[in-house]
């Protein structure tokens, strides 16, 4: 049976990602597993847009610890099969965005697209099927605006589909706006943003320095045979 990992909740520039939450489509408390922000160097000054928090069931830590269970933070940073795991990995995930400077739909979701087209193409993988799911995803975000403070969601089932959800602020809805039906496309948004080029790599270092710690946790639990106490 699975204990939910005592976490703590992250700070990136304004925007407060709680420790747990549960998302829209989903019965399940996710843990944060980590967050950062996305930006881009523009003119020698690094400008941030976004900032990421990424949630995941807690059988996660059971799953990966079996595999990657004494890494440290800094090798699995690098490692391109660890987010790899992750991305595919049997168990539900949530993303919440929330936006530091206004986008608007259609630039958000053609930016994302076209990294997830990207990924399908770099692993051999798209299809008609993708092609059509991009389709859905561009028509579910062409008429939003996101002001900043306010949020983009999606989350991830463990059988692949993805529900996008939408919030004017940091809150999370209970209801999804859509789902998407199409597991590679639900693996190619966390991946755009955690993986090997993914946009937030302050949130793939935040990720691996939590997930190494936790798996260590689990480690040292199991021997006790006991569950730690929250902090």
């Amino acid at each position: 049976m699975s204990t939910s990992p005592c976490v703590a909740g992250i700070q990136v520039e304004n925007v407060t990602f709680p420790p747990n939450v549960k998302p829209p489509g989903s019965t399940k408390t996710l843990f944060l597993g980590g967050a950062g922000e996305r930006g881009l160097e523009i003119q020698g000054k690094f400008v941030k847009f976004t900032a990421i928090g990424v949630y995941l069931e807690d059988i996660a830590v059971e799953s990966l610890a079996v595999k990657w269970k004494g890494k440290s933070a800094e090798v699995l940073t690098e490692s391109v099969e660890f987010f790899r795991d992750i991305v595919t990995g049997a168990f539900e995930k949530f993303i919440r965005v929330t936006t530091i400077l206004p986008l608007t739909g259609q630039q958000y979701s053609e930016k994302v697209s076209e990294n997830c087209v990207a990924i399908w193409k770099s692993l051999g993988l798209y299809t008609d099927a993708e092609a059509k799911a991009i389709e859905k995803f561009l028509e579910v975000f062409r008429d939003e605006n996101f002001p900043p403070g306010s949020s983009i969601l999606f989350t991830l089932s463990a059988h692949g589909s993805l529900t996008i959800s939408f919030s004017k602020d940091s809150s999370v809805p209970q209801v999804g706006t859509a789902v998407i039906e199409n597991k590679l496309l639900a693996n190619a948004v966390l991946e755009s943003i955690v993986g090997k080029d993914g946009v937030s790599p302050v949130a793939r270092k935040s990720m691996a320095s939590r997930l190494s710690a936790l798996f260590d946790d689990s480690v040292e639990k199991a021997a006790q045979n006991g569950k730690p106490e929250c902090q």
